[in-house]
Formats: C-alpha cells, structure tokens, sequence
C-alpha cells in the first residue's frame, strides 16, 4: 500500500511534502504546527531539525509497525518521492501536539425518533497549523487493505494527501477516532517519554486492524505510550464510547460517569456524553461546550452539533468532523486552501456527508 497512491498523484504528494519540508524548516521551534513536547524543544535546542527527527524516527522504530514503512516506502517509489523526507514529515507529525476537541453522546442525550434509538455521535476536530501548506492538501482516502482480512479491513483516513497516519477517521468495524494533544496537563499525566509508538500510527492501527473498542484499549494500554493525550474511541456496533488520558505514565479511561478534570462550572459531568474542548485544562472552551451540549440535550445529532455546537465553539479549524458511528455515516468540513474565498476555518465552511458503507463498496 501506498505504491498506486504515489503513483496517481505523484504531484500531488511530491507537492506537499517538498512544501511542508521547507516550512517545517524555516518555523524551526516557534511557528512549528502545535506544540512540542519538552523533550523534543530539548532536542532541537542541541541539534538540527533533521538529526532531531532522524533520532525520533530511531527511538520510535521498534514500536512501529512494518507495515507503516512499506506504505511509507511504496509511497516513495510510487511518487519518487525522497523517502527519508518523507519519513521526517511524519516523524513532525507524530511529536507535535494540536488543539483539538472531542465529542461522544448516545443514549438519552441523542436524538431518537423510531429508527434514530440508540445511535452513537462522536465528533473530532483537528485545530493545527493554518499558516503552512497544509490546509492546500486535505484529502480522505479510502483503504481497502486486502480482501481476506488478513491485513486488516477498509477505513476511510480523514487528513492530508500523503500522509498515512491516523489523526481522524472510521472503519468498517464501526470505530471511531478522535485526538487532543494536551498542552496543559496536571499531575496525574505522570512523564512524557522519548520512545514508543507515535500516536499517529497508534490511531491508524485502530482503523486498520482493531474490531470492538475492546481491542483497542488493549492496544493502548500494552503499546508503549510517549506524549500527553485525550484519545476518544468510538464503537458503533456496541454503541459505546470512550475518552483516553493518555500519557507514558498511565492510561485511564473516561465514561460519562468518571470524565476529568472535573468541575461544575467549566467541564460539569453530562449523562451519556464526554467532551473536550481543546485541552485537558482549558476552562474557556469546555465552558462553551457543556452549555451548547447542555443546550441541545436529548436531540444531540450531527446536524445539531455542525450547528449549533462546534460553530460556537470555534474548534475545527484545519478540518472537523462527525461519525454518526450506528449509520456509519461521515461528515467532513476542510479549511480554505490558501488563495481561496470564503470563510477560513472548516467548522465556519460547508460540511458534506457521506455514506461510509457506500464510499468502502467502492472498488478500482
């Protein structure tokens, strides 16, 4: 996987990770998208930006899948594309931490009329970088493994062109995923760590190969785990989701009836939802959140949340998204490409949705 990618959009990708490459590399350590980790500003403190990624990708390797470097390989040779560059980009990815925000909701806090009982909604938006070239190069792309099984099952990856880690997304099986880099931890994070498994192909393995919410928190919770998270699981089959914090230290899982940091004023406990907006510390937009979410209690649905939610908000501005994980249906808004009208950020934009069963039917 990755060869035919390279191939059909060798401009394309070549474009973009030529682009990025020469961003990253003149932002250096203050304009680089998110924020680092305190090992990764003492890395580059002490040697260039390539020796820091080289070593990351070093440290990381052991706990990465083979099969994440042969796509990242036919990606290259596909797209004769400077793998090593390519790898780099990556590694930026995996050690740079967004604001984001995060939404499950089911049971009684959703909308349900008839056939409408017991559908799961999550929601994820991705708040990175929106000066660079990124935002020129949003795509999704639809995996279909193989056909046995045998190397996981079809997913639809929702981020950039030519790049292969998870950041949002849905799988066949049912299962969503959400992500927050989390700048303003507290003590319970515990340490961050230089080794482990990127996040990114963390996330991009529970696409691939996990089947129940199950699988996944193994997953998490026997990986060897570097920086501060809020991961958030969804599981449409069982009707179930889930926030991780997530750090090197320690995994601890958040339902509904245990969701921290708590606090009734800014981030109050709501049945049958968990939600995060932009940190783990964050009192602003958490506020917003509960009030909206409080708001529309009990008719809580993608349409309402675009809306009336994340638009409030103003989480979402590289991309956002809403799996309605019971009719495996998606909805996706990117941001402007650069040079373009219209309103800048994606959750200020028009949203389109798609029918997941359908886009995985589809065959070359």
């Amino acid at each position: 996987m990755g060869y035919a990618q390279g191939q059909l959009y060798t401009t394309t990708v070549a474009g973009f990770i030529e682009e990025v490459w020469q961003y990253m590399k003149g932002q250096v350590v203050d304009a680089l998208p998110g924020t680092f980790p305190a090992w990764f500003k003492n890395l580059l403190a002490t040697m260039s930006l390539e020796a820091a990624l080289d070593w990351t990708e070093v440290m990381t390797r052991p706990y990465t899948g083979k099969h994440i470097y042969e796509e990242l390989r036919g990606l290259s040779d596909g797209g004769n594309i400077d793998y090593q560059t390519l790898v780099r980009v990556h590694m930026i990815a995996s050690v740079t931490q967004g604001k984001c925000s995060m939404i499950g909701a089911w049971g009684a806090a959703v909308q349900s009329s008839g056939s409408d009982d017991g559908h799961l909604i999550q929601q994820r938006s991705l708040d990175w970088d929106m000066d660079g070239p990124f935002r020129d190069f949003s795509a999704m792309t639809v995996y279909h493994p193989n056909k046995d099984g045998s190397n996981g099952h079809a997913f639809v990856n929702v981020g950039i062109m030519g790049f292969i880690g998870g950041l949002t997304g849905m799988s066949e099986a049912q299962l969503g995923i959400s992500e927050i880099g989390v700048s303003y931890p507290d003590a319970t994070f515990g340490n961050e760590s230089r080794e482990g498994v990127p996040f990114i192909f963390l996330l991009r393995d529970i696409l691939q190969f996990d089947y129940t919410i199950d699988d996944a928190i193994n997953r998490m919770a026997n990986s060897r785990r570097t920086c501060d998270l809020i991961l958030g699981v969804g599981d449409g089959k069982l009707g179930i989701f889930r926030a991780f914090q997530y750090s090197h230290s320690y995994l601890r899982i958040q339902d509904d009836m245990n969701m921290m940091p708590y606090n009734t004023t800014w981030h109050p406990r709501i049945k049958n939802m968990v939600y995060y907006g932009m940190d783990w510390i964050c009192p602003s937009y958490n506020y917003v959140l509960s009030q909206q979410l409080q708001k529309y209690y009990g008719s809580f649905s993608p349409e309402i949340g675009i809306r009336y939610v994340t638009s409030v908000e103003m989480s979402g501005d590289n991309h956002a998204a809403y799996y309605d994980l019971t009719a495996q249906k998606l909805f996706v808004a990117f941001a402007a490409p650069r040079a373009s009208s219209g309103p800048l950020a994606a959750f200020d934009r028009q949203w389109v949705q798609y029918d997941v069963v359908s886009l995985l039917k589809e065959t070359l």
